[in-house]
């Protein structure tokens, strides 16, 4: 019997014969408001990926919960302010408020005294695909850092001090990442929400200037240690699918229906697997059940050939759990 582990690796290698692998994203709101619902999904349709725990032998510096209504300090001294119990907040005070603050944020080291024990007894211990616990997220973070507007007027400006920052970022998830890539992962994993409803939010030669090379290197280590590298990148993102094929990227999570998915199957089937999703916008929070079978059936169609698509989808605020259930059953019944 394949196990979920090699399920996952064939899919992202377009050698799979059997059935597509499934993953539930699974947000707290979800859980608070459908807890039996959601649990009968969860033994029904078992996730084949999973995540590495993120155990570290020092305690991280952080305040609050940031699923809890509030405020939270993350890791690395940004905060965050929560309005509604269940989902992540908003950050609203930057740490580097002006050039003169540079020394103001702490880069969280905890994060690099993994057990790396811990980690490698939980992979052994599982058939699943697992991910690394660590998430690079170099563009977020600096906006975090910085601030969204600052970010967007410091790239326009080529500010010095900018790329300072972001060179610093990078160079600490490197660290992290060369941690993560000598443990018995399947894969690492990493982010950047990179587009709007209809376009890049900056433009694509600036991305391949600037953070392209990031993602290379993130790559690379995961390559070179004989791990898969996803990624996540929220909106309309297809000026850089090529890019990221190019780079080797093995899956990306994506919001496919923004960008057309029958577009997406004619330029890049066959070269990139998408870890789904199924539209979070319209039609898992809106959609009736056969609206959810023609989804997936089209995502089916377009995007998969023995690999080439993940059955994932986000249970996030305002979904319908018998939409969440129709699209696991829909794959695995095709």
């Amino acid at each position: 019997m394949v196990t979920p582990r090699e399920l996952v690796r064939r899919t992202v290698e377009f050698e799979n014969r059997g059935r597509v692998p499934r993953q539930m994203w699974l947000l707290p709101w979800a859980l608070n408001h459908f807890p039996d619902e959601i649990k009968a999904i969860q033994e029904k349709y078992p996730d084949d990926i999973i995540g590495a725990p993120n155990t570290c032998k020092t305690a991280l510096q952080v305040k609050g919960d940031p699923f809890e209504i509030g405020t939270y300090v993350d890791e690395w001294g940004c905060v965050w302010e929560n309005e509604q119990r269940g989902i992540v907040g908003q950050m609203k005070d930057p740490v580097i408020k002006t050039w003169d603050d540079m020394d103001k944020f702490r880069k969280p080291e905890e994060l690099l005294t993994i057990d790396v024990e811990k980690v490698n007894d939980f992979c052994r211990s599982t058939d699943k695909f697992v991910l690394a616990g660590c998430c690079p997220r170099p563009f977020e973070r600096v906006q975090f850092l910085r601030g969204s507007e600052e970010v967007f007027v410091d790239l326009a400006l080529g500010t010095p001090e900018f790329f300072e920052l972001l060179k610093t970022v990078h160079d600490f998830y490197m660290k992290k990442l060369e941690v993560w890539s000598k443990m018995n992962v399947d894969a690492i994993f990493f982010m950047d929400d990179w587009g709007s409803q209809n376009s890049l939010l900056i433009s694509p030669a600036t991305w391949r200037k600037v953070f392209k090379p990031l993602y290379k290197e993130y790559i690379d280590i995961a390559h070179s240690a004989g791990k898969k590298a996803f990624m996540h990148s929220d909106g309309y993102i297809s000026e850089i699918i090529p890019d990221l094929i190019e780079l080797g990227l093995d899956a990306v999570n994506s919001q496919i229906f923004c960008m057309g998915v029958e577009e997406l199957g004619r330029k890049y089937k066959g070269k990139i697997t998408f870890w789904g999703e199924i539209d979070r916008q319209h039609i898992l929070p809106e959609g009736s059940v056969d609206d959810i079978r023609q989804a997936v059936k089209l995502v089916k169609d377009s995007l998969y050939e023995n690999g080439g698509a993940i059955a994932q989808c986000e249970c996030g605020a305002a979904i319908v759990p018998a939409n969440i259930e129709a699209v696991f059953e829909t794959w695995d019944s095709m």
